[in-house]
């Protein structure tokens, strides 16, 4: 991981939280898995049960990334906040 992606990806985070309009929220999901793809890595643990919506779509979204390296998750979380703005 080179550090001018860690760079990039850690401005795009800064930049995600200060945008001028909330993305919707397919959008906020995808933010969402590729930033705990980029930090994280493939989700773990069980899936939220019951009545908890929101967190069983953001487990999905991010279950979706599997697999996904580290540095494309930052490169398309960059990518996505860039078009965003």
């Amino acid at each position: 991981m080179s550090a001018e992606l860690e760079a990039k990806f850690t401005a795009a985070a800064e930049a995600a939280m200060r945008l001028s309009k909330r993305p919707d929220n397919e959008t906020m999901l995808q933010l969402y898995a590729l930033y705990k793809q980029a930090t994280i890595g493939d989700v773990s643990g069980k899936r939220p049960g019951g009545f908890d919506f929101v967190g069983q779509a953001k487990y999905d979204a991010w279950a979706k990334l599997k697999g996904v390296a580290r540095d494309a998750a930052m490169q398309q979380y960059i990518d996505l906040v860039d078009r965003l703005k």
